[in-house]
C-alpha cells in the first residue's frame, strides 16, 4: 500500500470514528491537500518519496511553530501542534537517533573529503539522501557544523 493510499484509508477511518479522530482527520486532510497542491504544481503524481517530502515539510513547519509559540508563552497552541506532529510522525520512517546521525555525518565527511566548514555543501550533498525523512535537518546541520569546525 502506498503512502497516499494509507493516508486515504486513515482519513476514512478517522471519519468513521467521528469525535475521537477529529484532530487526526483534520491533519490528514491538510496533508492530502498539500500533496494534491504539489501534484498540481508539478503536473505529475507524487511517488512515496514525494509524499514523504511533503509530510516531512509539514512536521518541520510545526516544529518551528512550536519553538515560536514557546517563546510567546502559548502552551495551548504548543500542545495542539505537538499532537499534530505526533500524528504526522506515523507517516514518516523511523527517525534516526542523534548517535546514528552522528555516525552517518562522520562517514559523509570522510566520503566527501571535507576538511573545513567551506566543505559543508559537499558533506550535505552526500548525507541528505541517506537521512531524508529519517532525521531532522536542523540536527543534521548542527552535527555537520560541529564536526567541520573541529
Amino acid at each position: 500500500m502506498s503512502l497516499k493510499e494509507r493516508l486515504t484509508e486513515d482519513m476514512k477511518q478517522a471519519m468513521k470514528n467521528k469525535e475521537a479522530g477529529k484532530l487526526r482527520l483534520s491533519v490528514i486532510r491538510m496533508v492530502r491537500a498539500n500533496i494534491k497542491n504539489v501534484e498540481i504544481d508539478s503536473k505529475q503524481e507524487l511517488s512515496d518519496d514525494g509524499v514523504l517530502d511533503v509530510v516531512a515539510k509539514e512536521v518541520k513547519m510545526r516544529r518551528d511553530s512550536i519553538e515560536e509559540f514557546k517563546k510567546g508563552n502559548r502552551p495551548d497552541l504548543v500542545e495542539n501542534l505537538e499532537q499534530e506532529v505526533a500524528i504526522l510522525m506515523n507517516y514518516l520512517p523511523e527517525q534516526l537517533s542523534e548517535a546514528e546521525v552522528r555516525t552517518l555525518v562522520e562517514q559523509a565527511v570522510v566520503e566527501a573529503k571535507a576538511v573545513s566548514p567551506k566543505d559543508m555543501g559537499k558533506v550535505m550533498a552526500v548525507l541528505m539522501p541517506k537521512v531524508k525523512g529519517r532525521a531532522d535537518g536542523k540536527l543534521v546541520n548542527t552535527i555537520v557544523r560541529e564536526l567541520l569546525n573541529q
